[in-house]
């Protein structure tokens, strides 16, 4: 057993009555997110959509600027997709938490201008530990595995991230007149 397996107690939790409806995309929790903001140019502008019971799809396109080897993914690019990816289950819950701990397998490179769909799912919750798993494949659902995870995430309460945010970052979020856009922007890991 690792620090990311879920003890013998952990229990799977129903999914929030108000979680997104399956099939939906659950959006960028924060614009200047390097996951998913769509103003990061740079980053994944990842597209995450809510599943069927506590798991979450995602895509994105590794681009020239992702590479470590030449025409290769950097192994750090695709750790950063799949906390991206396995912090998105916390809105299916319904509950603000951060990465505690990832453990990551590479299983094969990922070529620049590759599709990686990733799909994650929580296997189980302790109190505020919240464990789930994920993998990565390359071109879609069916294609070889590329990256395998397991995470543990601790949920935390929204004064988390006003304590040790940035202050004009955080002005900026709780000063942001829509109430949901406001609300999802102190939701996943930052």
């Amino acid at each position: 057993m690792t620090p990311t397996s879920p003890p013998d107690d952990a229990v799977l939790p129903a999914r929030h009555p108000e979680a997104p409806a399956p099939g939906t995309a659950i959006g960028s929790h924060y614009v200047h997110c390097f996951g998913c903001g769509p103003q990061q140019t740079g980053g994944l502008q990842m597209d995450v959509r809510a599943g069927e019971g506590l798991d979450v799809t995602a895509e994105f396109v590794v681009k020239p600027l992702h590479q470590g080897g030449p025409g290769l993914a950097h192994g750090g690019i695709l750790v950063t997709a799949m906390d991206e990816t396995l912090g998105s289950l916390n809105w299916l819950l319904h509950t603000a938490a951060v990465t505690g701990r990832l453990e990551s397998d590479f299983v094969r490179p990922v070529p620049v201008d590759s599709l990686l769909h990733i799909r994650a799912w929580v296997t189980g919750v302790v109190g505020r530990k919240i464990y789930c798993a994920g993998e990565g494949r390359i071109g879609g659902p069916e294609g070889p595995v590329a990256i395998r995870a397991q995470a543990l995430f601790i949920q935390v309460k929204l004064e988390h991230f006003t304590t040790h945010g940035r202050p004009e970052d955080i002005k900026a979020a709780l000063d942001d007149p829509d109430l949901f856009k406001r609300a999802r922007a102190f939701e996943v890991n930052p």
